[in-house]
C-alpha cells in the first residue's frame, strides 16, 4: 500500500508538488493592481485581454504560481476578480500554473474561489478581527480545497518582531489543525518582510527577525510553509532597482536557508547572488543581518553606496569638495543643506577646538543657522529646507549637551565649594507655544516652533488641547517672553478671547500671538486685542513669527510695532462695526420663504445599496494616494501654488520638487510597513425636510437635523440657501417616494509612535511631514469614499468619469458638506452625525469639549445627492435667527451662542 507523503500539492492545469527536494517557489506579483501600475491601468480601463498578456509574461520568466490582486477603489473587485480569472482559465499557457487568489476583503477571494478549477491558495487571512472571523474564513477556504496564507497578525496589531511572529503562527497552526482540520502542509504563513535601512534603529532587525523566526517556525512544525512579500524589504530604495535587486537576492539566500519556502517576487528581476558585485553583496549583507550596524553605521554605508549608483552599471561622483573646508565651513554647509552624515563628527572636531562646548553653539552653528535665517527670509529658502536645517542643528546639539551639562555640574559644584553665587546668564528668549483646549491640530504650531528655534529661541511647546490655566501658568513658571496660540477650528476662536481676558486679569505682560487657520487679523482686532491691553497680534505664518518675535524682543521696535499695530486694529474694528450696521438683513421668517426652488413633483430619489452603516476596518492606503490632493500639502509648507505647476515653478520649483519626492518617499515606506490604518464608515437613511430640519429614520430611532440659512439680503433672484432645500420635503404629492441623506466619517489610526519615533531622533522634518501626509490621506480617504458613494454604494451617478483633478474642483454630482464648515457652521450637529453612523465605536473618533475630532487626521460630513445641491456660505446670522435655531435644538441661546458666535453680528 503506497502512503500518500504530506506535501503541499496545488495545481492549475498541472500539478505543482513542493517536496523536501523543491527549490524556492516564485510567485509571480505583477498580476497585481496594486503592484503593476501597467496592470492596473489594464484591468481600470477593461483591458482585459492585454492584461493577460502581464500573466503571460510572469509564467514565461519563472513564476510557478500567479498573484492575482484586484483591490482597487476604482474597481468592481468581485466583478474584476470574476473576469480576470475566467479569462485565464481560458488560457492553457497561464492556466498551467495554480493561482494565488489575493486579497484584503474576503468577497474578492470568494469570488475568485468560485472560478478557478485547480487547488489555488488564499492569500490571506488573519486573527486581526479575533478568532471568530479566522474560523469562520478557514472553514470556507478548506470547503473550497484551498491551501492558506496566514498572515502574522493579531488583534493587537501586524507581529514586527521575532518574538511575535512566532507568537501568532502557532496560535494559528493549534487553531488550524485542531479545530478547522487543515493538513499542516496546506499552510503557509506570511510573517511579515518589513522595510530595513529606513535610518530608525527599530526597523535594523526586520530582517533577521524574518529569517529567525522562519528558522524556529519551520523547526517547530516542518510541513508548514513560509512566504513573504520580498520587495516589501527594500522599499527605502524605491527608485533604484540595482541596489533592490541586490537586496531580494541577498535576503532571499539567507531566508532561504532557514527554511523560507516561496515568497511574491517579480520572477524576472532577480539577480544571482554569486553575481552581486562585491561590494553592493557585503552591504546588503551588514544591512540585512543587521552587522556592523551600531549607530545605523551599515545603513549609512549602504545608503551612501545607492546614491552613487544610477542604474546598473553606471556611477556618478559625489562632491565632496566641501569636507576640505574649515570645520566651521563644514557646519554652515551642513546646515544649509539638511546633510546629517557628518555633523556628529564635525561637531565633536569643533567642541575640541573650541574652549567650551557653548561656544560651538554661539559660535558657527549659530552664524550657520543666522544665514540659514537670512536666506529664508530673502526668499532663497524654502521651509522645507529650513526644517531640515533644523534637524541637522538638533543633532549637533546633542552631541554637545552632555558636555555642556557636565560643565554646568563643575560649576555649581565649584561654587558651591566656594560658598558664592553663581550667576547664570539671562539665556535665550523663551517662547511658549500651544493649540488651544478643545482642539488637536498643531502641524501649523510646529513649523513655527521649528523656524523661531532655528532663530536661537528656545522654545517651550505644550502641545494640543492645553487648557488656559496651564497655559499660563507655564508661562509664568518659565519666566516666557511671548505666547503663542494656535487653533484650527472656530471654538479655538472663543478660548483665544477667554485666554487674552484671563491674561489681562492676572496682570501679564507677556505679548500674545495668535495664529492658526481659523484666525484672522481681523478676528484678532474686532475679538481677542479689545481684552487685552499688553499686545495681541496675529501671525500670518511661520516666516513672520520671526520678524514679529524679533521686535517684540527689542524694547525699542516692541514700542513701535505694538503703537503701529494699535493703530491698525482699532482702524479695523472701527471699519468692522461700520460695516455691520451698514449691510442689509432680512428677517429669519422672510429668509426662510426665499428657499431654493425645486420640482420635486418631477423628482425621483435614486434608493441607496443600502440603508444603515458600512464600516471599512483597514481601507487600503495604495487606494488613496491616487485621491491626494498635493495643493494644500505644499501649502502647509508654505509653498503656494497649484499642482503640479508648482513642481516647475522658477522660484520654488526646485525645491518643491524636493519635497514632493521626499514625501513620496515616506508615503511609500507608510504603505509598505503599515504605519497607518484607514478607518472609516458610511451610513444612508430615509430622510425628509421641513423648512430648516432635516427628519432622519434609523433603524432605532428618529434623528431631527437642524440647518442654518443664509440671512443677507440678496438679488431677487438669488434664493437664501440651506442645506435643508436639497432633501425633499415629508409631504410632496400622493406618491410619497421618500429621499435619503448619507453621512460619513473617516479617520487615519496610529500616527503616535512614528511621531515619538521622528521626535527622539530629533527629525522635525518627518515628523511635520507624517503629520501632513495624514491629513491629505484622510482627505482622500473623504473624496475615495464619496467617490465610491455616488458611484457604487448609493449610486446616483453611476455613468460618472471623473479625473483627480475634476474631483478636486468639485465637478461631481451631489455634496458633502462637514459640521463646522460655511454650509453648516454649527459644530453641535457632530453628536448627532456620530450617534447616526456609531463612529466611536466603529473608527475610533473622539470629540473634544470643543468637537474637534482625534485623531487630527479625521474628516467627517453628510451625503445630499440632489443635482441642485451645492456648496454655500451661511455668512453672518442675525439675533432672531440664532433664536429660532436655539427653539428648534432645545437649547438656551447662550449655548448656540458659543458655537455660532462667530457667524453672528
Amino acid at each position: 500500500m503506497t502512503t500518500i507523503k504530506p506535501y503541499l500539492r496545488l495545481s492549475g492545469l498541472e500539478p505543482l508538488i513542493i517536496r523536501p527536494e523543491t527549490n524556492f517557489v516564485n510567485v509571480g506579483e505583477r498580476t497585481n493592481v496594486t503592484g503593476s501600475k501597467k496592470f492596473a491601468r489594464l484591468i481600470l480601463n477593461n483591458q482585459y485581454e492585454e492584461a493577460l498578456s502581464v500573466a503571460r509574461q510572469q509564467v514565461e520568466n519563472g513564476a510557478q504560481i500567479l498573484d492575482v490582486n484586484m483591490d482597487d477603489a476604482l474597481l468592481d473587485g468581485v466583478q474584476a476578480m470574476t473576469t480576470f480569472i475566467n479569462l485565464v482559465q481560458s488560457e492553457p499557457d497561464i492556466a498551467k500554473i495554480p493561482i494565488m487568489v489575493d486579497s484584503s476583503k474576503f468577497e474578492i477571494i470568494m469570488a475568485g474561489l468560485k472560478c478557478i478549477q485547480g487547488r489555488c491558495i488564499v492569500n490571506s487571512i488573519s486573527m486581526k478581527e479575533g478568532e471568530a472571523k479566522f474560523i469562520e474564513q478557514a472553514h470556507i477556504c478548506k470547503a473550497f480545497g484551498a491551501a492558506v496564507i496566514v498572515m502574522a497578525f493579531d488583534e493587537k496589531g501586524q507581529a514586527d518582531t521575532l518574538e511575535r511572529k512566532v507568537e501568532i503562527s502557532e496560535r494559528a497552526y493549534k487553531i488550524l489543525t485542531e479545530q478547522v482540520g487543515f493538513e499542516p502542509q496546506d499552510i503557509i504563513f506570511d510573517i511579515n518582510v518589513f522595510a530595513i535601512a529606513t535610518g530608525l534603529e527599530e526597523h535594523n532587525n526586520y530582517g533577521v527577525d524574518f529569517i529567525e523566526a522562519t528558522r524556529i517556525i519551520k523547526q517547530k512544525y516542518p510541513l508548514v510553509k513560509i512566504s513573504g512579500g520580498v520587495s516589501n524589504l527594500s522599499f527605502s530604495f524605491r527608485g533604484n532597482e540595482h541596489v533592490r535587486e541586490a537586496m531580494h537576492s541577498v535576503f532571499l539566500y539567507h531566508a532561504i536557508k532557514a527554511g523560507m519556502d516561496m515568497g511574491i517576487v517579480n520572477a524576472g528581476q532577480l539577480v544571482v547572488y554569486d553575481e552581486i558585485e562585491p561590494t553592493l553583496r557585503d552591504l546588503c549583507e551588514d544591512v540585512i543581518l543587521n552587522r556592523n550596524n551600531d549607530n545605523n553605521e551599515a545603513t549609512e554605508k549602504l545608503i551612501a553606496f545607492a546614491e552613487t549608483v544610477k542604474a546598473k552599471g553606471k556611477v556618478v561622483e559625489k562632491d565632496e569638495t566641501w569636507r576640505q573646508a574649515s570645520v566651521e565651513e563644514r557646519l554652515k554647509h551642513s546646515l544649509v543643506n539638511g546633510i546629517t552624515e557628518y555633523i556628529d563628527a564635525d561637531t565633536e572636531e569643533a567642541r575640541l577646538k573650541y574652549p567650551k562646548p557653548l561656544d560651538v553653539i554661539e559660535g558657527p552653528l549659530m552664524d550657520g543657522m543666522n544665514f540659514v535665517g537670512d536666506l529664508f527670509g530673502a526668499g532663497k529658502m524654502f521651509l522645507p529646507q529650513v526644517v531640515k536645517s533644523a534637524r541637522v542643528m538638533k543633532k549637533s546639539v546633542a552631541v554637545l549637551t552632555p558636555y555642556i551639562e557636565q560643565e554646568k555640574e563643575e560649576r555649581k559644584q565649584a561654587h558651591l565649594a566656594a560658598g558664592t553665587i553663581n550667576e547664570e546668564g539671562a539665556g535665550a528668549a523663551k517662547i511658549l507655544l500651544a493649540t488651544v483646549k478643545g482642539d488637536v491640530h498643531d502641524i501649523g504650531k510646529n513649523i513655527v516652533g521649528v523656524v523661531l528655534g532655528c532663530n536661537g529661541y528656545d522654545i517651550i511647546d505644550l502641545g494640543v488641547m492645553v487648557p488656559t490655566d496651564k497655559i499660563l501658568d507655564a508661562a509664568i513658571k518659565h519666566n516666557v517672553d511671548i505666547i503663542g496660540l494656535s487653533g484650527l477650528i472656530t471654538p479655538s476662536l472663543d478660548e483665544m478671547v477667554h485666554i487674552a481676558k484671563e491674561m489681562k486679569r492676572r496682570g501679564m505682560r507677556q505679548p500674545l500671538l495668535i495664529g492658526g487657520a481659523t484666525t484672522s487679523r481681523m478676528h484678532t482686532a474686532v475679538k481677542i486685542a479689545p481684552e487685552y491691553d499688553n499686545g495681541v497680534i496675529h501671525v500670518l505664518d511661520a516666516s513672520r513669527s520671526v520678524t514679529v518675535a524679533g521686535s517684540l524682543l527689542n524694547a525699542d521696535n516692541k514700542r513701535v510695532l505694538l503703537n503701529q499695530i494699535t493703530e491698525e486694529y482699532t482702524k479695523l474694528k472701527h471699519g468692522f462695526d461700520n460695516k455691520k450696521s451698514a449691510k442689509n438683513y432680512l428677517t429669519y421668517a422672510d429668509a426662510l420663504k426665499k428657499k431654493v426652488v425645486i420640482d420635486w413633483d418631477n423628482y425621483q430619489p435614486i434608493v441607496p445599496s443600502f440603508t444603515g452603516t458600512k464600516v471599512f476596518a483597514d481601507f487600503d492606503l495604495n487606494e488613496l494616494r491616487d485621491f491626494v490632493d498635493w495643493k494644500p500639502f505644499f501649502i502647509a509648507w508654505e509653498m503656494h501654488g497649484n499642482f503640479p505647476a508648482i513642481l516647475t515653478d522658477d522660484i520654488v520649483g526646485k525645491e518643491a520638487t524636493k519635497l514632493y519626492q521626499d514625501a513620496n518617499a515616506l508615503l511609500d515606506k507608510i504603505i509598505a510597513e503599515k504605519w497607518l490604518t484607514a478607518k472609516g464608515v458610511i451610513g444612508f437613511w430615509p430622510a425628509a425636510s421641513s423648512d430648516d430640519s432635516v427628519v432622519v429614520k434609523s433603524e432605532t430611532s428618529e434623528i431631527k437635523l437642524e440647518f442654518l440659512r443664509q440671512q443677507i439680503q440678496k438679488a431677487a433672484d438669488q434664493p437664501n440657501l440651506s442645506l435643508a432645500d436639497f432633501i425633499k420635503p415629508s409631504m410632496v404629492d400622493s406618491r410619497q417616494s421618500t429621499d435619503y441623506i448619507g453621512a460619513f466619517a473617516v479617520t487615519i489610526d496610529g500616527i503616535e509612535p512614528h511621531i515619538k519615533a521622528f521626535e527622539a531622533s530629533l527629525d522635525d522634518y518627518n515628523k511635520i511631514m507624517l503629520q501632513a501626509l495624514a491629513d491629505r490621506l484622510a482627505e482622500a480617504f473623504a473624496e475615495c469614499l464619496h467617490l465610491k458613494t455616488r458611484k457604487q454604494y448609493w449610486g446616483y451617478a453611476t455613468e460618472e468619469h471623473l479625473s483627480n483633478e475634476e474631483l478636486i474642483h468639485e465637478k461631481y454630482l451631489g455634496i458633502r458638506p462637514a459640521p463646522g464648515y460655511p454650509a453648516c457652521p454649527d459644530h453641535t450637529e457632530k453628536y448627532k452625525l456620530f450617534d447616526l453612523l456609531q463612529v466611536t465605536e466603529n473608527v475610533g473618533i473622539t470629540l473634544t469639549e470643543s468637537l474637534a475630532m482625534y485623531p487630527a487626521s479625521s474628516v467627517c460630513g453628510w451625503y445630499i445627492s440632489h443635482p441642485q445641491s451645492q456648496y454655500f456660505g451661511v455668512g453672518k446670522l442675525q439675533k432672531d435667527q440664532v433664536e429660532d435655531y436655539a427653539k428648534r435644538k432645545g437649547m438656551s441661546s447662550e449655548e448656540i451662542e458659543k458655537w455660532l458666535r462667530q457667524n453672528m453680528e
